[in-house]
Parts: C-alpha cells; sequence; structure tokens
C-alpha cells in the first residue's frame, strides 16, 4: 500500500510537471518550523511545488517535492519526554498531494488546501546530547551516556493550510502560504544507556523503544515570486522552484 502511494505521488508530480511547465513559473523561499524541533530549510534547487492543474474554475491538484536539510526532529512516544528534538540532523525528503479550493478574484486569489504527504529522512543521526539529558531526568542520576542503534521508515501524513496570491507587477505575483503538517514515521531504538550517581557505582540499563516514532509535525510556510502567461492571478497550471 506505501509503495503504491508512493508510485502515485511519483506519477502525478511527472504528469503535472509536464502540463505546468508551460504556464507560471517563479522562484520561492519556505521553511519548517516543527513541533518541539529545530527551524528547517529546503536545500536549494533540489525543490519543486505547487505544481498542479484545474479540474474546474474553483478545485485544483497540486503535487511536488521538497528535499529539505533538517536541523532536528522530536520523536514521541518515549517513556520519558526532552526539553529538546531527540531526532537529529538530516535530510528529508517531503512530497505533499493536496486538494486546492480556489477563490479568485480580479487581482487576488486566496486558495484553502488539504491533503497528505509522504516523507522520508536519510543520513538521519540523533541527538545524543539531548537524549543523555532526557535519560538523567528520567532516572534521576548524575550522569547518563546513551548508545542507541535505530531504523528509519517511510511517513505519512496531512496537512491543511491556505495561499494568498496578489499582483505586484504586470504578469507577476507574490505568494504567501502557510502549511500545518501533523505526520510521523516509526523509529524504533534499540540499545541501552549507562550511567549513575557521582557518589556511586555506575549502572548499564538494556531498554528498548519500539514505539518511538519520529514527529513530523510543524508548520510550514513560504513567500515567492512567479510569472504567469494566463490570465488573472494565476493560469491554468503552474510551478514554483524553492
Amino acid at each position: 500500500m506505501k509503495k503504491t502511494f508512493i508510485l502515485l505521488l511519483v506519477v502525478s508530480c511527472c504528469i503535472a510537471a509536464q502540463e505546468g511547465r508551460a504556464q507560471d513559473f517563479g522562484l520561492s523561499f519556505s521553511y519548517f518550523i516543527p513541533k518541539n524541533g529545530y527551524f528547517s530549510t529546503p536545500i536549494s534547487p533540489f525543490s519543486l511545488r505547487g505544481v498542479g492543474v484545474d479540474i474546474n474554475k474553483f478545485i485544483a491538484l497540486e503535487t511536488g517535492a521538497s528535499l529539505y536539510r533538517m536541523s532536528g526532529l522530536n520523536v514521541k512516544d518515549l517513556p520519558f519526554e526532552s526539553d529538546g528534538p531527540i531526532g537529529g540532523p538530516s535530510f528529508t525528503i517531503f512530497v505533499p498531494a493536496e486538494l486546492v479550493f480556489q477563490l479568485k478574484g480580479k487581482q487576488v486569489e486566496f486558495d484553502i488546501k488539504g491533503g497528505g504527504f509522504f516523507f522520508y529522512g536519510f543520513a538521519q543521526k540523533l541527538n545524543y546530547g539531548n537524549l543523555d539529558r532526557a535519560l538523567q531526568t528520567y532516572t534521576t542520576w548524575d550522569v547518563v551516556n546513551a548508545s542507541y542503534a535505530f531504523k528509519n521508515n517511510p511517513g505519512f501524513g496531512y496537512h491543511v493550510g491556505a495561499e494568498l496570491t496578489i499582483p505586484l507587477l504586470k504578469q507577476v505575483n507574490l505568494s504567501l502560504e502557510t502549511n500545518y503538517l501533523v505526520g510521523q514515521s516509526n523509529m524504533p531504538l534499540t540499545g541501552g544507556y549507562s550511567g549513575g550517581d557521582l557518589s556511586g557505582t555506575n549502572q548499564k540499563v538494556e531498554a528498548n523503544f519500539s514505539d518511538a516514532k519520529l514527529d513530523f509535525t510543524g508548520l510550514e510556510f513560504s513567500i515567492g515570486v512567479f510569472m504567469s502567461t494566463g490570465g488573472g492571478p494565476k493560469s491554468k497550471s503552474k510551478s514554483r522552484r524553492r
């Protein structure tokens, strides 16, 4: 099921890209603020978003892909909480598929968006500084050193958002977009930790966290400028490189 979903997203992106290439094009900058994580940015030019086609005057389909350099994401469903993200730096592929309701005026367009997304992180690391401090609070030990292995898995989620498009010059438009994302991927941690009190003996504990999940929840926002070859604030198809 997951492989089928991924394949459909890729095919949709390719088809929409062919449709949109001859219409609108532009450049935008996007940022991702994860819940309990660190501020992250996409890696240019490996990002193409807002690729879509109109179904009718009011409804459109959009897709695309972004390669994010994640600074740190939260890991949830652990028996303890952390003040900072336990998921460390990674490169993450993000592919949305969304239904867009378009409210078009003579000069301004306001879009309401919603749909699902796929993501997959590679070169994933753990933030052992935050993990050790969380375990230190959990165990009430003075010193903790963790050592864990993990398997990174594809993740899925849903998102909702809105985009406002206003004209700057003739056939030049400004786009302001915000999306709220809720997603996760399984990230079981296998290993343990050692440590103890400064006045006592050290201990070594084996503790696997099989229910751990990488939390892809947060706010994505972007600002961009693009050229339109059609009428109105947007033509029938569009694509924006970020």
